[in-house]
């Protein structure tokens, strides 16, 4: 291995790169070269981004984290319903960290695509001394390995990545910094039409104050005074400066008070409130300014929308460019789109919700269509099977001999021709691929556009791990067209562990054939991991009969019996649901089914008659199972 051996200063030899990849790919040459993005060009980059977004048909997006999965089990599974497969992305999104963000905005005519990949590095750094975002986060040495082989620069991340806030933590931020911030930030509010005698008289005092208070600054303009008596003058009538302008802070102790104060200051227009926020959340004062005309009045709230900007610009970081995404209502085009997007969400939007429904709400409320290249790859057969983009553009390619052109019309220096953010052009070129075959992007450059974004709109936003077809979307019932895919009530699964030894799926199978007559019919065995397999009762009814018997304890059933003695145990879909709700995260499946079971008993027992979803079994796809 040519990796140097401080893995934070990473800068791997050319030759380190495999030279079949330079060979064989055309994403590591110079034409599909990727724009690295730093804190250093981040202002330059965020504005031709800006362009590109806005002139683009779509916006493909690829993450690179520390880590996702810690154990087999725990990753998405085929036989995971979407609330279970939410819930594991949502535990890897809330463990890991996002080291590189690259946006892809692209736009498919014919055969041609025309891409402008950026790839951002990221850092969560504490810009605003607030301990915002700076929270621990894990790393699995797996990833930081293949990062580093890619040459991939640590120092540079961390000294120089983009840091950010999501949403919900700039709202925060507002509140906690105590500076005064423009107009823009108050809360719009209706003009209190009833004054009681309490308005009027605090009404009248702030007036009357700000009255005095003008009238000192305006003399003091016109006199020329010894600085102590000047200074003298300004204590006495309360008055600041804000920059080379007079100001005045008045204490309010309610938001009544400041809109109060709000309507009250239109009598004057020479004056500029300022909204002051208190530590704790609310406001704790409102700071006017003094202009001297209406033009030095106009120059100074250019004055405060320029820092507004770069308020926004430290507070926000990377996360302008989510929004940027956002406001485009561009469709996003991802590769496993529940996982890349419980990350955006976490990390840039808001804390995860606890069920889907809730994710898919808030997260359809940021990006109206989110399209995952891998519910696109369903429709065409033999890719049902493949989860691996460059097995996927490569079959394409052999299958389907259309040339298909991508063009990069950016200019990219030397120094930023590097591997790093290539998915983003692998998923862009899969997606115009599986586009053009399906016939969702017009035909010619003059064609509209707008038939086919309706056309893909039945792709969008659908968070199913099972196989989709495009003629049943529904994420509880999905269905596919493939002789060996089969639908089936996921309470017709048992999950099995505690067998002996280190037992295959097809032993296990045989074994468990001549041990009770619900094994007499069709089943099919699977491992979920080492030590837990998975039972398909293709009989209705049989998965709930054998786990009768085994909570009997194997009464009137010798072969059985014999089994649980010596350790085996069962467990149905629910309660493999309640170890991912509870969080039971053991590195093996069957510890946390054991850790579910036993506090099952703290739970209110789940409704027998609760309808329950039904996912796609396909005996090919969970082959590898075994492997593991």
């Amino acid at each position: 291995m040519l990796l140097q051996r401080r893995l934070l200063c990473t800068q791997v030899p050319k030759r380190s790169i495999h030279p079949t990849h330079h060979q064989n790919s055309n994403l590591n040459n110079k034409k599909w070269a990727i724009k690295q993005v730093t804190k250093s060009n981040f202002a330059e980059a965020l504005e031709e981004i800006k362009t590109h977004i806005f002139n683009s048909d779509f916006i493909a997006v690829s993450l690179q984290k520390t880590g996702a999965f810690s154990s087999p089990w725990q990753k998405v599974l085929p036989f995971d319903t979407a609330e279970v497969a939410y819930l594991k992305a949502k535990y890897a999104a809330e463990r890991y960290q996002v080291l590189q963000f690259a946006v892809c905005p692209l736009s498919v005519k014919s055969s041609k695509i025309i891409a402008h990949p950026y790839n951002f590095h990221l850092f969560p750094r504490d810009e605003l001394k607030m301990g915002m975002p700076s929270y621990s986060f894990f790393c699995q040495s797996s990833y930081l390995t293949a990062m580093a082989r890619e040459g991939f620069d640590f120092n540079a991340c961390i000294y120089d990545g983009i840091s950010y806030l999501s949403r919900a933590q700039e709202l925060a931020a507002k509140d906690r910094t105590g500076n005064p911030l423009p107009r823009s930030y108050m809360k719009p509010s209706q003009s209190p039409t009833v004054y009681s005698v309490a308005d009027s008289m605090f009404v009248d005092r702030i007036k009357s104050r700000i009255k005095i208070w003008k009238s000192t600054c305006q003399d003091s303009e016109k006199k020329t005074e010894d600085d102590l008596i000047s200074t003298l003058r300004k204590i006495v009538s309360g008055g600041e400066v804000f920059g080379s302008r007079p100001s005045l802070s008045i204490d309010i102790c309610s938001e009544r008070q400041v809109q109060l104060i709000l309507e009250m200051l239109h009598e004057f227009t020479d004056l500029v409130p300022l909204l002051v926020p208190a530590k704790g959340g609310g406001s704790q004062a409102i700071r006017v300014v003094l202009t001297s005309s209406n033009e030095d009045k106009n120059v100074f709230e250019k004055e405060l929308q320029l820092m507004e900007e770069e308020h926004n610009m430290q507070v926000r970081g990377f996360r302008e460019v989510v929004d940027l995404i956002s406001t485009s209502q561009k469709p996003v085009v991802a590769h496993n789109a529940i996982n890349e997007f419980a990350f955006i969400h976490s990390k840039f939007i808001a804390p995860l919700p606890s069920t889907v429904d809730e994710f898919r709400s808030s997260l359809c409320s940021v990006f109206s269509h989110i399209v995952d290249v891998n519910h696109l790859m369903r429709e065409i057969g033999p890719l049902n099977k493949v989860n691996n983009l460059p097995a996927a553009i490569l079959y394409l390619k052999r299958r389907f001999t259309r040339p298909l052109h991508m063009e990069i019309p950016q200019h990219i220096d030397g120094d930023e021709v590097r591997v790093h953010g290539r998915d983003v052009l692998r998923i862009s070129e899969l997606f115009a691929k599986l586009c053009l075959i399906l016939r969702i992007v017009p035909e010619s450059p003059e064609a509209d556009y707008s038939t086919s974004s309706s056309t893909l709109e039945c792709y969008a936003n659908v968070f199913n791990p099972c196989f989709i077809s495009s003629s049943d979307l529904l994420d509880d019932d999905v269905n596919i067209s493939t002789e060996k895919t089969r639908r089936i009530s996921v309470a017709n699964l048992v999950f099995l562990w505690g067998f002996r030894g280190m037992m295959s799926a097809r032993k296990l199978k045989s074994l468990l054939k001549g041990s009770h007559e619900v094994f007499s019919g069709e089943i099919d065995v699977r491992l979920a991991d080492r030590n837990c397999a998975i039972v398909v009762f293709w009989a209705p009814g049989f998965a709930e009969r054998f786990l009768e018997v085994m909570n009997s304890g194997g009464t009137n059933c010798e072969p059985i019996k014999d089994m649980i003695s010596e350790g085996l145990r069962a467990a149905c879909y629910r309660t493999y649901k309640r170890v991912c709700e509870l969080s039971i995260w053991e590195p093996s499946l069957a510890d946390a089914l054991e850790k579910a079971l036993e506090e099952a008993s703290d739970l209110p027992e789940a409704n027998s008659e609760e309808e329950l979803p039904a996912i796609c079994w396909d005996n090919d796809e969970l082959t590898n199972l075994d492997d593991l």
